[in-house]
């Protein structure tokens, strides 16, 4: 529903001559920002209800965290219907709209002489919007689900103590990540907004990179803060290799944070790289499409495997650099840093349907 909204008042906005890209980004990106903002909220303080009522119930903080892992699957299941299902409403809207329109009438693209442009915008709300929402929602409970079963899972050792006997405050680390992220991508939101505002269309490329690479920056010191702030000097974790258990610290899992936060950032940077139009592969395969549809399907293809390579490896160097450190305490970790992020990511995938629609 704000979306629709958004799409009109953005619409008034660009007709302006004098500040129109100003209070068209604004709008917009604000318009993205309800989705991101309240999406992680509501995913942070829904778990965090239920943990404090499973409290009540449970004295045993495995089991307690056992039970809790539910709202993982729950936010999965809704994901696989929004997501598959809104992906491919978008698609069949967007290819059926070009094809009679540019095709077989000969019109431009988003001409209000075809009406199969209305299941095209509303295509872009439902699978961009509401499906990637959905399924992002559904990444961020079980990332922290993960870490938190895992956690409540370690056991005190000669080593360390575990992080259940170290208290609520260890136990709920992951948490805190998420809630802390929060509040760095609202801080950083104002940089595109009013310190740094949108003029001409250039700027608008250049915004949003800011908003990726500034909120990933300035959640490094604050999860290191939380770390430092909340987990024990030591603590012992159950680890998969032969010794069975790992010793671990606020350092170490502050790199494991760090790891997945740098390397969410770095895998948005060559995504834009890959996809802009501002940049030399977009360039090529529009280019090749001269040439006709065929080379246009090898080109592109070819550009896309290219395109996975080094967030491929970027994974890979996460994985392994975590796991590491805290064994898979780190990856749930690490999973969480990308996710630290989440609400200014949304905004922009937010930002894309409507500004265009």
């Amino acid at each position: 529903m704000i979306a629709t909204y958004s799409n009109a008042r953005t619409t008034l906005s660009a007709s302006r001559r004098e500040d129109g890209y100003t209070k068209a980004f604004n709008i917009a990106f604000r318009g993205g920002a309800v989705m991101g903002y309240m999406l992680c909220s509501l995913g942070v303080f829904t778990l965090w209800a239920l943990l404090t009522v499973y409290k009540l119930f449970f004295d045993d903080m495995e089991t307690l965290m056992d039970c809790a892992a539910g709202y993982g699957l729950g936010g999965s299941t809704v994901a696989m219907f929004g997501r598959v299902g809104g992906g491919i409403y978008t698609k069949a809207a967007d290819v059926g709209a070009d094809l009679v329109g540019k095709v077989v009438a000969g019109l431009e693209e988003d001409d209000p002489n075809n009406p199969a442009t209305i299941a095209d915008n509303v295509g872009d709300n439902v699978g961009d919007i509401a499906g990637m929402g959905s399924d992002l929602f559904g990444s961020f409970a079980e990332s922290t689900c993960a870490a938190l079963v895992i956690a409540a899972a370690s056991v005190s050792t000669k080593q360390g103590e575990s992080l259940s006997d170290a208290g609520w405050d260890a136990l709920i680390f992951p948490i805190s990540i998420s809630a802390s992220g929060i509040l760095v991508c609202m801080l950083c939101s104002f940089f595109a907004t009013d310190l740094r505002p949108v003029r001409t269309q250039p700027d608008i490329e250049k915004v949003l990179k800011l908003q990726l690479v500034l909120s990933a920056v300035l959640m490094l010191p604050v999860t290191y803060g939380l770390a430092v702030a909340l987990l024990p000097k030591e603590f012992t974790l159950e680890s998969v290799r032969p010794q069975g258990h790992v010793t671990a610290t606020p350092l170490k899992a502050f790199a494991c944070v760090a790891m997945g936060t740098i390397g969410g950032m770095v895998i948005g940077i060559i995504t834009e790289y890959f996809t802009s139009h501002t940049y030399v592969p977009v360039r090529e395969l529009a280019t090749a499409c001269k040439s006709g549809a065929a080379v246009n399907v090898i080109f592109g293809l070819a550009l896309g495997y290219r395109s996975c390579i080094v967030p491929v490896f970027v994974l890979a160097l996460n994985i392994y650099v975590a796991f590491s450190l805290c064994d898979l305490y780190g990856i749930a970790l690490a999973a969480l840093g990308m996710l630290s992020t989440l609400a200014t990511s949304l905004t922009i995938d937010g930002f894309g349907p409507i500004s265009d629609n």
